[in-house]
């Protein structure tokens, strides 16, 4: 048997709360976060309607030199956010392997840093669990990692002219119950 290339297997933390430290920060990758189509379609529906409103103000002002909207298919594509597997070591000996989603200062996390981490299954028992939050014990910093929503990718000038189209239906809807 040859034992040269034999790896210890990291093991995936079933607890909540895991203390440890850091073994090694691994390279990371893209993941795209799914984005829910029903919300997706009453967001741009109640959107287009303010976007039809303003299409119909620009034609008559003949102003403006066209519309820098994102496609349905980019925004169903949702956005993507880092992954970084990180290994980690507890005082038994034991290596785990934990994944942290989004960014975190460079200076954050090192080799040998004391962690306390708050950790949530991610529901595939093929992945790692996530990182919701971190304790650098050796630094004494709190650390909460953050990704992209489907909400930031929709982005607030699509939000707000999607809450501009659900008051003006109300309203319209609303004049037409009292007439």
């Amino acid at each position: 048997m040859d034992t040269t290339s034999y790896s210890r297997r990291s093991l995936h933390p079933t607890g909540r709360i895991l203390t440890a430290r850091v073994v090694r920060l691994m390279e990371g990758y893209p993941r795209q976060v799914r984005v829910k189509q029903p919300a997706l379609v009453l967001v741009l529906a109640a959107a287009g309607v303010v976007g039809l409103l303003a299409k119909l103000v620009r034609a008559a002002l003949s102003a403006g030199s066209g519309s820098g909207r994102r496609k349905f298919k980019d925004l169903k594509k949702g956005p993507e956010y880092l992954v970084t597997p990180i290994r980690l070591r507890d005082d038994n000996g034991r290596l785990y392997e934990v994944e942290l989603h989004g960014h975190l200062p460079q200076s954050a996390l090192h080799s040998a840093d004391l962690v306390q981490l708050t950790l949530r299954d991610q529901g595939d028992p093929d992945l790692a669990p996530k990182i919701e939050r971190i304790v650098n014990l050796t630094t004494g910093q709190l650390l909460r990692p953050r990704t992209a929503t489907m909400w930031s990718h929709l982005g607030p000038p699509l939000l707000l002219q999607a809450t501009l189209g659900v008051l003006l239906i109300a309203g319209l809807g609303a004049c037409t119950a009292l007439t």
